[in-house]
Protein backbone atom coordinates (compact mmCIF):
# COMPACT_ATOMS: atom_id res chain seq x y z
CA UNK A 1 0.00 0.00 0.00
CA UNK A 2 1.24 3.40 0.08
CA UNK A 3 2.62 5.38 2.38
CA UNK A 4 0.00 7.55 4.45
CA UNK A 5 2.24 11.10 3.87
CA UNK A 6 2.41 10.14 0.06
CA UNK A 7 -1.19 8.83 -0.42
CA UNK A 8 -3.05 12.09 -0.73
CA UNK A 9 -0.88 13.64 -3.49
CA UNK A 10 -1.32 10.55 -5.35
CA UNK A 11 -4.30 10.97 -6.95
CA UNK A 12 -4.12 14.82 -7.41
CA UNK A 13 -0.56 14.22 -9.44
CA UNK A 14 -2.41 11.48 -11.46
CA UNK A 15 -5.13 13.58 -12.26
CA UNK A 16 -2.88 16.51 -13.41
CA UNK A 17 -1.56 13.83 -15.10
CA UNK A 18 -4.22 12.53 -17.07
CA UNK A 19 -5.57 16.32 -18.20
CA UNK A 20 -2.11 16.95 -19.45
CA UNK A 21 -2.25 13.76 -21.65
CA UNK A 22 -5.77 14.41 -23.15
CA UNK A 23 -4.63 18.32 -23.73
CA UNK A 24 -2.82 16.67 -26.66
CA UNK A 25 -6.09 15.38 -28.85
CA UNK A 26 -7.32 19.45 -28.96
CA UNK A 27 -4.37 21.10 -28.76
CA UNK A 28 -3.93 21.56 -32.33
CA UNK A 29 -7.87 22.26 -32.92
CA UNK A 30 -7.30 25.70 -32.98
CA UNK A 31 -4.60 25.25 -35.49
CA UNK A 32 -7.02 22.90 -38.40
CA UNK A 33 -7.51 25.66 -40.71
CA UNK A 34 -4.21 27.51 -40.86
CA UNK A 35 -1.69 24.12 -40.61
CA UNK A 36 -1.54 23.72 -44.63
CA UNK A 37 0.27 27.16 -44.57
CA UNK A 38 2.01 27.05 -41.33
CA UNK A 39 3.90 23.84 -42.12
CA UNK A 40 3.90 24.17 -45.69
CA UNK A 41 2.06 21.30 -47.21
CA UNK A 42 -1.78 20.36 -48.78
CA UNK A 43 -4.47 20.33 -46.39
CA UNK A 44 -4.84 16.47 -46.81
CA UNK A 45 -0.99 16.01 -45.22
CA UNK A 46 -1.45 18.78 -42.74
CA UNK A 47 -4.77 16.99 -41.53
CA UNK A 48 -2.73 13.83 -40.44
CA UNK A 49 -1.75 15.69 -37.81
CA UNK A 50 -4.78 15.21 -36.29
CA UNK A 51 -5.18 11.72 -37.42
CA UNK A 52 -1.39 10.78 -36.40
CA UNK A 53 -2.21 11.06 -32.84
CA UNK A 54 -5.83 9.74 -32.81
CA UNK A 55 -3.77 6.70 -34.03
CA UNK A 56 -0.33 6.61 -32.00
CA UNK A 57 -3.40 6.75 -29.06
CA UNK A 58 -5.25 3.74 -29.90
CA UNK A 59 -2.84 1.43 -30.81
CA UNK A 60 0.00 2.18 -27.79
CA UNK A 61 -2.82 2.63 -25.15
CA UNK A 62 -3.77 -1.29 -24.95
CA UNK A 63 0.44 -2.32 -25.73
CA UNK A 64 0.80 0.19 -22.62
CA UNK A 65 -1.75 -1.39 -20.45
CA UNK A 66 -0.29 -4.92 -20.70
CA UNK A 67 3.65 -3.88 -20.29
CA UNK A 68 2.23 -1.77 -17.06
CA UNK A 69 0.96 -5.04 -15.94
CA UNK A 70 4.24 -7.38 -16.74
CA UNK A 71 6.89 -4.27 -16.21
CA UNK A 72 5.44 -2.02 -14.12
CA UNK A 73 2.92 0.42 -13.96
CA UNK A 74 4.96 3.73 -12.31
CA UNK A 75 7.78 2.65 -15.11
CA UNK A 76 5.31 2.85 -17.90
CA UNK A 77 3.51 6.35 -17.08
CA UNK A 78 6.88 7.91 -16.76
CA UNK A 79 8.03 6.22 -20.34
CA UNK A 80 5.06 7.94 -21.56
CA UNK A 81 5.71 11.48 -19.70
CA UNK A 82 9.23 11.04 -21.39
CA UNK A 83 7.33 10.22 -24.94
CA UNK A 84 5.10 13.10 -24.61
CA UNK A 85 7.70 15.91 -23.72
CA UNK A 86 9.77 14.65 -26.67
CA UNK A 87 7.14 14.82 -28.97
CA UNK A 88 6.06 18.45 -27.68
CA UNK A 89 9.88 19.84 -27.81
CA UNK A 90 10.05 18.27 -31.20
CA UNK A 91 7.12 19.85 -32.43
CA UNK A 92 8.04 23.22 -30.93
CA UNK A 93 11.32 22.61 -32.89
CA UNK A 94 9.90 22.14 -36.10
CA UNK A 95 8.49 24.13 -39.25
CA UNK A 96 7.78 21.56 -41.69
CA UNK A 97 5.16 18.26 -41.66
CA UNK A 98 7.52 15.08 -41.19
CA UNK A 99 8.97 16.14 -37.86
CA UNK A 100 5.32 17.66 -36.46
CA UNK A 101 3.99 14.16 -37.49
CA UNK A 102 6.67 12.05 -35.98
CA UNK A 103 5.90 14.72 -32.79
CA UNK A 104 2.33 14.13 -32.69
CA UNK A 105 2.39 10.59 -32.92
CA UNK A 106 4.77 10.84 -29.65
CA UNK A 107 2.48 13.06 -27.66
CA UNK A 108 -0.55 10.24 -28.41
CA UNK A 109 1.16 7.23 -27.49
CA UNK A 110 1.47 8.89 -23.71
CA UNK A 111 -2.73 8.55 -23.70
CA UNK A 112 -1.94 5.21 -22.02
CA UNK A 113 -1.27 7.06 -18.81
CA UNK A 114 -5.07 7.56 -17.86
CA UNK A 115 -6.17 3.57 -17.67
CA UNK A 116 -2.75 2.86 -16.18
CA UNK A 117 -3.03 5.50 -13.61
CA UNK A 118 -6.54 3.88 -13.03
CA UNK A 119 -5.07 0.52 -12.46
CA UNK A 120 -2.71 2.06 -9.97
CA UNK A 121 -4.77 3.49 -7.80
CA UNK A 122 -7.06 0.26 -7.84
CA UNK A 123 -4.15 -1.89 -6.94
CA UNK A 124 -2.56 0.42 -4.05
CA UNK A 125 -5.16 2.59 -2.39
CA UNK A 126 -7.35 2.07 0.30
CA UNK A 127 -10.39 -0.05 -0.71
CA UNK A 128 -12.72 3.04 0.61
CA UNK A 129 -10.96 5.66 -1.36
CA UNK A 130 -10.77 3.75 -4.73
CA UNK A 131 -14.23 4.29 -5.97
CA UNK A 132 -13.64 8.24 -6.16
CA UNK A 133 -10.15 7.78 -7.43
CA UNK A 134 -11.38 6.62 -10.16
CA UNK A 135 -14.14 8.61 -10.71
CA UNK A 136 -11.74 11.95 -10.55
CA UNK A 137 -9.36 10.15 -13.06
CA UNK A 138 -11.31 8.96 -15.55
CA UNK A 139 -13.00 11.81 -15.65
CA UNK A 140 -9.47 13.51 -16.59
CA UNK A 141 -10.27 12.20 -20.52
CA UNK A 142 -13.15 14.79 -21.02
CA UNK A 143 -11.84 17.85 -18.80
CA UNK A 144 -8.70 18.07 -20.71
CA UNK A 145 -10.02 18.42 -23.63
CA UNK A 146 -12.47 20.46 -22.66
CA UNK A 147 -10.57 23.49 -20.76
CA UNK A 148 -7.92 22.55 -23.21
CA UNK A 149 -9.33 23.74 -26.28
CA UNK A 150 -9.94 27.86 -25.33
CA UNK A 151 -6.68 27.65 -23.70
CA UNK A 152 -4.93 26.51 -27.03
CA UNK A 153 -7.20 28.76 -28.91
CA UNK A 154 -6.31 32.06 -27.01
CA UNK A 155 -2.61 30.77 -26.97
CA UNK A 156 -2.80 30.29 -30.80
CA UNK A 157 -4.61 33.75 -31.58
CA UNK A 158 -2.26 36.03 -29.63
CA UNK A 159 1.01 33.93 -29.76
CA UNK A 160 3.22 31.75 -32.17
CA UNK A 161 1.72 28.03 -32.61
CA UNK A 162 5.41 26.55 -31.02
CA UNK A 163 4.22 28.36 -27.99
CA UNK A 164 1.79 25.24 -27.92
CA UNK A 165 4.10 22.70 -27.79
CA UNK A 166 6.53 24.52 -25.97
CA UNK A 167 3.59 24.87 -23.26
CA UNK A 168 2.62 21.08 -23.57
CA UNK A 169 6.25 20.30 -23.13
CA UNK A 170 6.50 22.32 -19.66
CA UNK A 171 3.21 21.31 -18.22
CA UNK A 172 4.70 17.24 -19.16
CA UNK A 173 7.90 17.99 -17.60
CA UNK A 174 6.00 19.36 -14.51
CA UNK A 175 3.84 15.98 -14.13
CA UNK A 176 6.86 14.00 -15.03
CA UNK A 177 8.79 15.45 -12.01
CA UNK A 178 5.98 14.91 -9.64
CA UNK A 179 5.09 11.54 -10.62
CA UNK A 180 8.87 10.41 -10.11
CA UNK A 181 8.81 11.91 -6.95
CA UNK A 182 4.87 11.02 -5.23
CA UNK A 183 4.20 7.83 -7.45
CA UNK A 184 5.27 4.56 -5.97
CA UNK A 185 5.35 1.05 -7.97
CA UNK A 186 2.37 -0.80 -8.04
CA UNK A 187 2.85 -3.95 -6.26
CA UNK A 188 0.50 -6.44 -8.87
CA UNK A 189 2.39 -7.45 -11.41
CA UNK A 190 1.86 -10.25 -14.45
CA UNK A 191 5.07 -11.96 -15.53
CA UNK A 192 5.89 -13.39 -18.66
CA UNK A 193 6.41 -12.81 -22.22
CA UNK A 194 5.13 -10.03 -23.98
CA UNK A 195 2.35 -10.85 -27.37
CA UNK A 196 4.47 -9.68 -29.97
CA UNK A 197 2.33 -11.40 -32.25
CA UNK A 198 -0.94 -9.98 -30.44
CA UNK A 199 0.86 -6.34 -30.57
CA UNK A 200 1.54 -6.25 -34.31
CA UNK A 201 -1.59 -7.58 -35.18
CA UNK A 202 -3.35 -5.22 -33.23
CA UNK A 203 -1.83 -2.40 -35.16
CA UNK A 204 -2.29 -3.53 -38.04
CA UNK A 205 -5.76 -3.93 -37.57
CA UNK A 206 -6.20 -0.66 -36.25
CA UNK A 207 -4.34 1.51 -38.31
CA UNK A 208 -6.50 -0.33 -41.58
CA UNK A 209 -9.86 0.52 -39.17
CA UNK A 210 -8.94 3.89 -38.28
CA UNK A 211 -7.57 4.80 -41.52
CA UNK A 212 -10.40 4.74 -43.43
CA UNK A 213 -12.84 5.96 -40.38
CA UNK A 214 -11.19 9.52 -40.25
CA UNK A 215 -10.69 9.59 -43.93
CA UNK A 216 -13.00 8.39 -45.67
CA UNK A 217 -14.79 11.50 -46.27
CA UNK A 218 -11.89 12.48 -47.93
CA UNK A 219 -10.77 9.58 -49.73
CA UNK A 220 -14.93 8.69 -50.86
CA UNK A 221 -16.41 6.12 -49.35
CA UNK A 222 -16.57 3.58 -51.98
CA UNK A 223 -13.03 4.30 -52.94
CA UNK A 224 -11.28 1.15 -53.50
CA UNK A 225 -8.51 2.32 -50.61
CA UNK A 226 -11.28 2.99 -48.30
CA UNK A 227 -13.06 -0.29 -49.20
CA UNK A 228 -10.03 -2.28 -49.20
CA UNK A 229 -8.61 -1.10 -45.49
CA UNK A 230 -12.17 -2.03 -44.44
CA UNK A 231 -11.97 -5.68 -45.95
CA UNK A 232 -7.86 -5.77 -44.87
CA UNK A 233 -9.13 -5.06 -40.86
CA UNK A 234 -11.47 -7.84 -41.10
CA UNK A 235 -8.98 -10.29 -42.19
CA UNK A 236 -6.55 -8.83 -39.62
CA UNK A 237 -8.60 -8.93 -36.78
CA UNK A 238 -9.83 -12.64 -37.98
CA UNK A 239 -6.75 -13.60 -38.13
CA UNK A 240 -5.53 -12.40 -34.79
CA UNK A 241 -8.17 -13.60 -32.65
CA UNK A 242 -7.95 -17.18 -33.70
CA UNK A 243 -4.37 -16.39 -32.73
CA UNK A 244 -4.71 -14.50 -29.71
CA UNK A 245 -7.22 -17.80 -27.90
CA UNK A 246 -4.37 -19.92 -28.49
CA UNK A 247 -1.65 -17.15 -27.23
CA UNK A 248 -0.30 -18.26 -23.69
CA UNK A 249 -0.33 -15.24 -22.70
CA UNK A 250 -1.92 -12.85 -25.03
CA UNK A 251 -1.97 -9.28 -25.07
CA UNK A 252 -5.85 -9.18 -24.84
CA UNK A 253 -7.96 -11.89 -23.02
CA UNK A 254 -10.73 -12.71 -25.45
CA UNK A 255 -11.93 -15.12 -22.82
CA UNK A 256 -12.52 -12.69 -20.17
CA UNK A 257 -13.61 -9.54 -23.14
CA UNK A 258 -15.84 -12.08 -23.92
CA UNK A 259 -17.49 -12.33 -20.23
CA UNK A 260 -21.27 -10.26 -20.62
CA UNK A 261 -19.55 -7.57 -17.81
CA UNK A 262 -16.55 -7.11 -20.04
CA UNK A 263 -17.98 -7.14 -23.43
CA UNK A 264 -21.05 -5.17 -22.76
CA UNK A 265 -19.18 -1.83 -20.63
CA UNK A 266 -17.06 -1.84 -24.23
CA UNK A 267 -19.88 -1.50 -26.54
CA UNK A 268 -21.22 0.75 -24.22
CA UNK A 269 -17.76 2.60 -24.39
CA UNK A 270 -17.65 2.82 -27.76
CA UNK A 271 -21.27 4.29 -27.67
CA UNK A 272 -19.62 6.56 -24.85
CA UNK A 273 -16.82 8.13 -27.02
CA UNK A 274 -19.06 8.70 -30.02
CA UNK A 275 -21.50 10.44 -28.20
CA UNK A 276 -18.70 12.42 -26.74
CA UNK A 277 -16.16 13.66 -29.56
CA UNK A 278 -19.70 14.18 -31.80
CA UNK A 279 -20.29 17.15 -29.25
CA UNK A 280 -16.45 18.59 -29.73
CA UNK A 281 -17.44 18.20 -33.65
CA UNK A 282 -20.77 19.72 -33.65
CA UNK A 283 -20.84 22.03 -31.05
CA UNK A 284 -17.49 24.74 -32.21
CA UNK A 285 -18.95 24.34 -36.37
CA UNK A 286 -22.75 25.59 -35.01
CA UNK A 287 -20.99 28.50 -32.82
CA UNK A 288 -18.48 30.06 -35.56
CA UNK A 289 -21.35 29.49 -38.70
CA UNK A 290 -22.01 32.96 -39.66
CA UNK A 291 -24.89 34.67 -38.37
CA UNK A 292 -26.17 35.26 -41.82
CA UNK A 293 -27.33 31.99 -42.43
CA UNK A 294 -30.23 32.82 -40.27
CA UNK A 295 -28.89 29.76 -37.42
CA UNK A 296 -25.49 30.64 -36.90
CA UNK A 297 -23.50 32.81 -33.82
CA UNK A 298 -20.74 34.06 -35.25
CA UNK A 299 -18.35 33.52 -32.68
CA UNK A 300 -14.41 33.13 -32.68
CA UNK A 301 -12.79 29.45 -32.22
CA UNK A 302 -11.87 31.04 -28.36
CA UNK A 303 -15.59 32.06 -27.79
CA UNK A 304 -16.40 28.32 -29.12
CA UNK A 305 -14.10 27.06 -26.68
CA UNK A 306 -14.80 28.94 -23.44
CA UNK A 307 -18.50 27.92 -24.47
CA UNK A 308 -17.51 23.78 -24.11
CA UNK A 309 -14.72 24.91 -21.33
CA UNK A 310 -17.95 24.12 -18.42
CA UNK A 311 -18.58 20.94 -19.66
CA UNK A 312 -14.33 20.26 -18.29
CA UNK A 313 -15.00 21.58 -14.56
CA UNK A 314 -18.90 19.62 -14.50
CA UNK A 315 -16.88 16.60 -15.63
CA UNK A 316 -14.56 17.03 -12.35
CA UNK A 317 -16.82 18.46 -10.13
CA UNK A 318 -19.02 15.48 -10.55
CA UNK A 319 -16.58 12.43 -9.81
CA UNK A 320 -17.49 12.51 -6.20
CA UNK A 321 -21.05 12.10 -7.24
CA UNK A 322 -20.41 9.90 -9.51
CA UNK A 323 -18.40 7.73 -7.08
CA UNK A 324 -20.95 8.24 -4.45
CA UNK A 325 -23.83 6.44 -7.04
CA UNK A 326 -21.48 3.92 -7.53
CA UNK A 327 -21.03 2.88 -3.74
CA UNK A 328 -24.20 2.68 -3.34
CA UNK A 329 -26.14 1.01 -6.47
CA UNK A 330 -23.43 -0.39 -8.12
CA UNK A 331 -21.17 1.31 -11.59
CA UNK A 332 -23.78 -0.23 -13.73
CA UNK A 333 -26.74 2.19 -12.36
CA UNK A 334 -24.25 4.76 -12.79
CA UNK A 335 -23.37 4.73 -16.32
CA UNK A 336 -26.88 4.27 -17.09
CA UNK A 337 -27.84 7.48 -15.06
CA UNK A 338 -24.72 8.89 -16.74
CA UNK A 339 -25.98 7.82 -20.31
CA UNK A 340 -29.38 8.92 -19.70
CA UNK A 341 -28.21 12.42 -18.95
CA UNK A 342 -26.19 12.31 -22.48
CA UNK A 343 -29.41 11.57 -24.21
CA UNK A 344 -31.26 14.25 -22.17
CA UNK A 345 -28.18 16.70 -23.22
CA UNK A 346 -28.45 16.16 -27.11
CA UNK A 347 -32.43 16.24 -27.38
CA UNK A 348 -32.01 19.91 -25.54
CA UNK A 349 -29.76 20.98 -28.11
CA UNK A 350 -32.17 19.56 -30.98
CA UNK A 351 -34.61 22.13 -29.99
CA UNK A 352 -32.07 25.06 -28.37
CA UNK A 353 -29.33 26.50 -30.56
CA UNK A 354 -30.69 29.82 -31.36
CA UNK A 355 -28.01 31.68 -28.48
CA UNK A 356 -24.66 31.02 -27.11
CA UNK A 357 -26.00 30.61 -23.24
CA UNK A 358 -28.17 27.58 -24.81
CA UNK A 359 -25.30 25.78 -26.35
CA UNK A 360 -23.16 26.23 -23.33
CA UNK A 361 -26.29 24.93 -21.24
CA UNK A 362 -26.16 21.73 -23.69
CA UNK A 363 -22.28 21.17 -23.56
CA UNK A 364 -22.87 20.98 -19.72
CA UNK A 365 -25.47 18.21 -19.62
CA UNK A 366 -23.64 16.33 -22.19
CA UNK A 367 -20.25 16.82 -20.65
CA UNK A 368 -21.94 15.64 -16.74
CA UNK A 369 -23.13 12.75 -18.90
CA UNK A 370 -19.77 11.81 -19.56
CA UNK A 371 -18.30 12.52 -16.93
CA UNK A 372 -20.39 10.29 -14.67
CA UNK A 373 -19.80 7.58 -17.94
CA UNK A 374 -16.56 7.35 -18.28
CA UNK A 375 -16.15 6.97 -14.04
CA UNK A 376 -18.40 3.91 -13.97
CA UNK A 377 -16.53 1.79 -16.95
CA UNK A 378 -13.02 1.11 -15.28
CA UNK A 379 -15.04 0.31 -11.86
CA UNK A 380 -17.14 -2.47 -14.47
CA UNK A 381 -14.13 -3.43 -15.94
CA UNK A 382 -11.83 -3.98 -13.15
CA UNK A 383 -14.89 -5.89 -10.95
CA UNK A 384 -14.67 -8.17 -13.77
CA UNK A 385 -11.19 -9.12 -14.29
CA UNK A 386 -8.03 -10.59 -12.12
CA UNK A 387 -6.19 -8.36 -10.34
CA UNK A 388 -3.12 -8.82 -12.38
CA UNK A 389 -4.86 -7.99 -16.07
CA UNK A 390 -6.30 -4.56 -14.87
CA UNK A 391 -3.87 -2.47 -16.63
CA UNK A 392 -4.61 -4.60 -19.69
CA UNK A 393 -7.97 -4.57 -19.47
CA UNK A 394 -8.28 -0.93 -18.71
CA UNK A 395 -6.21 -0.05 -22.28
CA UNK A 396 -8.54 -2.08 -23.92
CA UNK A 397 -11.27 -0.26 -22.55
CA UNK A 398 -9.85 3.11 -23.73
CA UNK A 399 -8.83 2.07 -26.90
CA UNK A 400 -12.92 1.12 -27.08
CA UNK A 401 -13.58 4.81 -26.35
CA UNK A 402 -11.07 5.86 -29.02
CA UNK A 403 -13.17 3.94 -31.70
CA UNK A 404 -16.26 5.28 -31.20
CA UNK A 405 -14.56 9.27 -31.15
CA UNK A 406 -13.26 7.71 -34.95
CA UNK A 407 -16.64 6.80 -35.87
CA UNK A 408 -17.77 10.02 -34.89
CA UNK A 409 -15.50 11.85 -36.96
CA UNK A 410 -16.87 10.21 -39.62
CA UNK A 411 -20.41 10.10 -39.08
CA UNK A 412 -20.62 13.95 -38.00
CA UNK A 413 -18.56 14.67 -41.39
CA UNK A 414 -20.42 13.29 -43.32
CA UNK A 415 -23.56 14.86 -41.92
CA UNK A 416 -21.87 18.00 -41.77
CA UNK A 417 -20.61 17.79 -45.67
CA UNK A 418 -23.12 16.55 -47.48
CA UNK A 419 -26.12 18.44 -46.02
CA UNK A 420 -24.76 21.93 -47.02
CA UNK A 421 -26.52 25.02 -48.83
CA UNK A 422 -24.27 27.72 -50.47
CA UNK A 423 -22.98 30.47 -49.00
CA UNK A 424 -21.11 32.96 -51.17
CA UNK A 425 -18.48 30.87 -52.63
CA UNK A 426 -18.45 28.26 -50.11
CA UNK A 427 -21.11 25.51 -48.67
CA UNK A 428 -22.03 25.51 -45.13
CA UNK A 429 -23.99 22.71 -42.49
CA UNK A 430 -27.73 23.68 -43.26
CA UNK A 431 -29.70 23.99 -39.84
CA UNK A 432 -31.36 20.52 -40.25
CA UNK A 433 -27.66 19.48 -40.22
CA UNK A 434 -26.53 20.47 -36.79
CA UNK A 435 -30.24 19.04 -35.77
CA UNK A 436 -29.04 15.83 -37.54
CA UNK A 437 -25.76 15.57 -35.87
CA UNK A 438 -27.81 16.01 -32.22
CA UNK A 439 -29.72 13.35 -32.51
CA UNK A 440 -27.75 11.23 -34.01
CA UNK A 441 -25.34 12.41 -30.59
CA UNK A 442 -28.74 11.09 -28.49
CA UNK A 443 -29.34 7.74 -30.69
CA UNK A 444 -25.76 7.00 -29.34
CA UNK A 445 -26.18 7.59 -25.88
CA UNK A 446 -29.82 5.74 -25.82
CA UNK A 447 -28.35 3.15 -27.71
CA UNK A 448 -25.29 2.35 -24.60
CA UNK A 449 -27.97 3.08 -22.17
CA UNK A 450 -29.64 0.30 -23.28
CA UNK A 451 -26.56 -1.59 -23.61
CA UNK A 452 -26.44 -0.68 -19.79
CA UNK A 453 -29.02 -2.00 -18.78
CA UNK A 454 -28.20 -5.74 -19.87
CA UNK A 455 -25.01 -5.54 -18.05
CA UNK A 456 -25.22 -7.96 -15.10
CA UNK A 457 -26.02 -6.78 -12.03
CA UNK A 458 -23.92 -9.45 -10.15
CA UNK A 459 -20.14 -10.30 -11.34
CA UNK A 460 -16.81 -12.04 -9.77
CA UNK A 461 -15.69 -8.86 -8.63
CA UNK A 462 -11.53 -9.08 -7.52
CA UNK A 463 -11.22 -5.91 -5.61
CA UNK A 464 -14.11 -3.82 -7.32
CA UNK A 465 -16.13 -3.67 -3.75
CA UNK A 466 -13.26 -3.38 -1.37
CA UNK A 467 -13.22 -7.08 -0.75
CA UNK A 468 -10.14 -8.12 1.26
CA UNK A 469 -8.62 -10.98 -1.70
CA UNK A 470 -5.62 -12.12 -3.32
CA UNK A 471 -4.93 -11.34 -6.67
CA UNK A 472 -6.28 -14.42 -7.99
CA UNK A 473 -9.49 -14.97 -6.05
CA UNK A 474 -12.84 -13.48 -7.15
CA UNK A 475 -15.70 -12.79 -4.74
CA UNK A 476 -19.12 -11.76 -5.87
CA UNK A 477 -20.19 -8.20 -5.96
CA UNK A 478 -23.06 -6.39 -6.42
CA UNK A 479 -22.58 -3.66 -9.50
Amino acid sequence: MIKQRTQRLVLPTLAFTGIVVSLMQTLVVPLIHTLPDLLHTSTSTASWVVTSTLLAAAIVTPVAGRLGDMFGKRRMILISMGLLVTGSVVCALSSSVAPVLIGRVLQGAATGVIPLGISILRDELPRERVASAISVMSATMGVGGAVGMPLAAWTAQNYSWHVLFWTAAGLGAVAAVALAVVLPESSVRSPGRFDYFGAVGLAVGLVALLMPLTKGAQWGWTSPLTLGLFAASVVVFAVWGAVELRTAEPLVDLRTSASPTVLLTNVASILAGFAMYATSLTVPQLLQSPVETGYGLGQTMVVAGLCMAPAGVVMMLLSPVSARITGRYGPRVTLMVGTAVITAGYLIGAFAMSAIWQIALVSTVIGAGIGISYAAMPALIMSAVPLHETGAANGLNSLMRSVGTSFAAAVMTVVLTNMTKPFGPAEVPTHAAFVTTFLIGAGAALLALLVAYFIPRRVPAPVAVGADTDAGELTPARV
